[in-house]
């Protein structure tokens, strides 16, 4: 098969589309035959050498793919509902940029109806992500205030959009221009808040009445958990899901203790298969009908073939991407 390979540690050019030998199908997995996949901050890092792969995980780039399933465990198919010929999208370890694709049967999602392989790909690793760490760890719930850093990227927009449909309150998302604050808007937020012109502490502040914000979503780190915890409501919960502005931060403890606020975070590559397929149910549970009415929707900026994969990790690079960046087979 044909696989997007990372040649060395590096700039996107590193990125080339080489040879494999199929991948087989072990116990509890299906193969896929991969139509599109989703380019997600970790694949830039793990080109980088900034984020190992986990143990027994491919080492091709890739964490989300769609395409139909050509062979696999046929009773863990079975006891899923899938058989071979129906089209799916998956979360993965590892080995998304290739022609076919290794998945636990239990990651995998029916496509929702309506949607393209390119739609699709674009959905596995953003919302089991958000719906894992908004949901479950952050605890949101209806009616009470949400903000998310990097309210245009991929994890920003399905973080908008399932935080509406799912009954959150009062939804903000800080963004780097006016013109993505108000894609912000249109997905569905109450508010954009530019973080380079305005203090998206004080911003939320007021613009939650003073009382500060229920849930906040943080892939930055650094200096903005300090101005989160100042922005938090009481009882209020800050999720760390990356730490693209460094992994060392101070913040001014005494209002944690005062205002009763989690700080706390994770990670989702390295997790077991059934801590994933528990959110794979989920998702089919709560979200999947609201992708297919709708009210949720799969947000593309680009696509590229799969041998321009460095062009597309060249564009996730600028931060100038509004949604997901998906390669084609």
């Amino acid at each position: 098969m044909k696989a997007v390979e990372i040649t060395q540690y590096g700039a996107p050019e590193v990125l080339r589309l080489g040879e494999r030998a199929d991948p087989v199908a072990g116990p509890g997995d299906v193969l896929i035959r991969v139509a599109a996949s989703g380019v997600n901050r970790p694949d830039v890092l793990q080109r980088m050498g900034n984020y190992p792969v986990p143990p027994g995980a491919s080492d091709i780039p890739g964490l989300e793919v769609a395409g139909e399933i050509v062979g696999g465990d046929a009773q863990a198919m079975a006891a899923a509902g899938f058989k071979p010929g129906d089209r799916v999208c998956a979360l993965v370890a590892g080995g998304g940029y290739a022609q076919l694709c290794v998945a636990p049967v239990g990651q995998c999602l029916p496509v929702p109806s309506g949607l393209s392989d390119v739609e699709a790909a674009s959905l596995p690793e953003t919302f089991f992500t958000v719906w894992s760490n908004v949901f479950d760890r952050g605890r949101l719930q209806p009616g009470e205030s949400f903000l998310v850093q990097g309210g245009t990227s991929g994890i920003g927009v399905t973080a908008i959009q399932m935080a509406r449909a799912m009954g959150a309150g009062l939804v903000l998302a800080t963004a780097g221009s006016d013109e993505k604050c108000r894609a912000c808007v249109d997905l569905g937020a109450d508010h954009g808040i530019n973080y380079k012109t305005q203090d998206f502490a004080e911003e939320a502040k007021r613009l939650t009445g003073g009382k500060g914000v229920d849930v906040i979503l943080d892939m930055v780190a650094g200096s903005y958990v300090d101005r989160e915890v100042k922005c938090a409501n009481e009882d209020g919960r800050i999720v760390i899901i990356a730490v693209q502005g460094g992994t060392k931060s101070e913040f001014n403890a005494g209002l944690v203790l005062r205002r009763r606020i989690t700080v706390t975070g994770s990670t989702l590559r390295p997790r077991p298969v059934a801590f994933k397929a528990a959110i794979a149910q989920a998702l089919r549970k709560n979200v999947w009908p609201l992708v297919e009415s709708g009210r949720i929707k799969s947000v593309i900026h680009s696509t590229f073939a799969a041998a321009e994969a460095a062009k597309a990790h060249a564009l996730m690079e600028t931060n100038q991407h509004v949604g997901k960046i998906v390669l084609t087979w």
